[in-house]
């Protein structure tokens, strides 16, 4: 009875040796990890987030996809509707023939002047040797006059032809100067046709790139995001209708306190732990520091210089890549919290 009653003396004696010595371990080893690691919880995966924006305004017609798809590169999202684009290319298209016919008059009217130059040419040629024959004619009359061997009114009527194949010479080579001065007025047409053509072909170009437009796809490989838009809907250009998250690439930005980066450097490996997966740990390595505080690049920064200042630790985001992202490619989900841990000398 009396050694019962000693250990029952001493049993809280050895439960509170015991708790202190288990306390005193655990204190020792928490002080320890303290002491070769750099923890925090202020971490978040992140990944690239790509906007689906429609170029062009309409009514949509099809969607292709539902929330939280997985889409390929290049996969069709969403088609709008293009009727009144496709008749307004009919029409432009029109319009092409008839600058293409205007161009071909305008080359036949150039053609047609050019034969007719060459034709005026043969003609001026003629007239000059018919004159040429004609003031032969008429000095070899005069001579005969004065012989008395024709009579004066034979002389007068090859005077008379002479002048008027002279006249008929000089009104040819006024002709032909004035259609050589047409040519230039021709060119200019013809110049303008082909101009008017090259912006037929251009507004052609630009509405067959408009209706290419009428198709949405998908701008990178990943998964739909939730959907913010339905059949029948009008759409503006430029309108975030979708986002694509990628699922290729995923990282870590951990927020350390100011006072933790000092031993922290790039290269450094980390060990990471999803709050959603603690039973898959991974792995991942420190590839870039920030140069400011999360505070200091936020939307609002504060402003210590005036009221009354309460000395508030920063963070300062350190970017991690995640190792083996292909083999836990099923747990990586962007914003998902997690622990980081940094082992440091």
């Amino acid at each position: 009875m009396e050694n019962q009653s000693s250990i029952k003396k001493q049993l809280p004696k050895l439960i509170l040796l015991t708790v202190v010595a288990v306390g005193g371990f655990l204190g020792y080893k928490e002080y320890q990890y303290s002491q070769t690691h750099e923890d925090t919880d202020n971490a978040q995966i992140e990944s690239y987030f790509v906007p689906v924006l429609p170029r062009t305004s309409g009514y949509v017609k099809s969607i292709s996809v539902k929330d939280y798809d997985v889409v390929k590169k290049d996969q069709l999202l969403i088609e709008i509707d293009s009727e009144e684009g496709k008749l307004a290319l009919e029409e432009l298209k029109a319009d092409l023939l008839q600058a293409e016919t205007d161009v071909e008059n305008a080359k036949a009217n150039i053609q047609n002047l050019k034969m007719s130059l060459v034709a005026m040419d043969a003609n001026l040629k003629a007239t000059a040797i018919r004159r040429d024959k004609a003031k032969r004619d008429a000095d070899r009359d005069n001579a005969l006059v004065a012989d008395n061997a024709i009579t004066k009114k034979q002389a007068e009527d090859s005077r008379s032809n002479y002048d008027v194949f002279v006249a008929q010479y000089n009104a040819a080579v006024q002709d032909i100067a004035s259609n050589k001065s047409k040519m230039g007025i021709l060119t200019a047409a013809l110049h303008k046709a082909e101009a008017t053509l090259a912006v037929k072909k251009v507004k052609i170009a630009q509405q067959e790139l408009k209706l290419s437009y009428a198709k949405v796809y998908a701008p990178s490989e990943g998964r739909i995001g939730k959907k913010t838009v339905e059949a029948g809907q009008f759409i503006q250009a430029g309108q975030t209708l979708m986002t694509v998250v990628q699922d290729q690439q995923f990282w870590v930005v951990a927020n350390f306190k100011e006072n933790q980066i000092s031993r922290l450097k790039v290269g450094d490996e980390t060990e990471l732990v999803l709050d959603a997966y603690p039973n898959r740990p991974l792995k991942g390595k420190i590839i870039s520091i920030a140069e400011s505080t999360g505070a200091k690049a936020s939307l609002l920064p504060p402003d210590n210089a005036s009221g009354n200042f309460v000395k508030v630790t920063q963070r300062v985001p350190v970017k991690i890549e995640i190792e083996d992202i292909a083999k836990n490619k099923d747990i990586l989900r962007a914003g998902l919290s997690l622990e980081v841990s940094v082992p440091v000398k």
